[in-house]
């Protein structure tokens, strides 16, 4: 039996249409949360209402860790049979250590794997499968895809808007008196995975209304100087601040296609409820 000709593998920090969850060729292994020594497989056996349960009750904040190698081994070992080539596009190398155990499993089933390193998560993930989908239909080869989606991902912009400081506090991210004086003074930091995949501070603002207001701003600007075409909104059990977002994006760009999704709970851990962020390709 001939070899299906390209898999695409992520992982669950990727947000998944419904569309891809149904292609044959997308491949998914889950992140792992862990929670009072329980350890969870992200979209598996833990649904992100139960996750949002544990945020709220639990004294001790859930973690997460990447994929054991085993996981990557077994999918791996399968596709080098089912498959003439595998490309694998993960969450960015400076936030998890996932790309490490994807090239772990890799090299242990010797299977050559191209992985791209996203530099981001969520629906930056999402586009880049997309976009590699779009060129299999196409007839691209294989290096000139990857040298395409490598050249998409450095092209990605995001801003993300945290509800509550509270799991960054848990987390370890932020000292006792930056909590204290954060929620006194109200600060809605605005957030972003940089150029280099790595989390910082863009602005911080007092009052949710107008880190929202700037938030809408900032892409509205973006979109202006850019020709952007579609826009991920992703929402942690917050839909209608993504819709009211999207309201406001298409005010201004009609002919842009604007999505909204829920985070994954990998994702939820450390963003808490209520967070929005917000993804495009310039």
């Amino acid at each position: 039996m001939s070899k299906r000709k390209i898999a695409f593998v992520t992982d669950s920090t990727a947000f998944l249409t419904e569309e891809l969850i149904a292609h044959p060729d997308v491949y998914v292994v889950p992140i792992v949360i862990i929670s009072n020594g329980k350890e969870y497989e992200d979209g598996i056996d833990l649904s992100s209402a139960q996750l949002y349960e544990m945020i709220r009750t639990e004294k001790e904040v859930p973690k997460t860790s990447q994929p054991n190698v085993e996981k990557f081994k077994q999918l791996y070992k399968h596709l080098k049979e089912e498959y003439e080539h595998v490309i694998a596009i993960h969450v960015s190398s400076k936030l998890s250590g996932t790309i490490s155990s994807s090239k772990a499993g890799m090299e242990q089933v010797g299977l050559q794997v191209k992985i791209i390193d996203s530099g981001s998560l969520s629906f930056a993930i999402t586009f880049l499968i997309e976009k590699g989908i779009e060129l299999v239909k196409h007839g691209t080869d294989v290096e000139e895809m990857v040298q395409q989606l490598d050249q998409m991902a450095n092209q990605h912009k995001n801003l993300i808007l945290l509800d509550t400081l509270e799991q960054l506090f848990k987390g370890g991210r932020l000292s006792s008196a930056q909590f204290v004086l954060g929620n006194l003074l109200k600060i809605k930091p605005i957030l972003a995975i940089g150029d280099k995949g790595e989390l910082g501070v863009v602005e911080r603002i007092r009052s949710e209304k107008k880190a929202t207001r700037r938030m809408i701003d900032l892409i509205r600007a973006s979109c202006k100087e850019h020709a952007v075409t579609k826009i991920g909104i992703a929402n942690a059990n917050a839909l209608e601040k993504a819709e009211a977002i999207r309201k406001e994006i298409l005010l201004q760009f009609p002919d842009i296609e604007v999505v909204i999704g829920e985070v994954s709970s990998s994702l939820a851990v450390h963003a808490g409820e209520g967070a929005i962020a917000v993804f495009w390709s310039i």
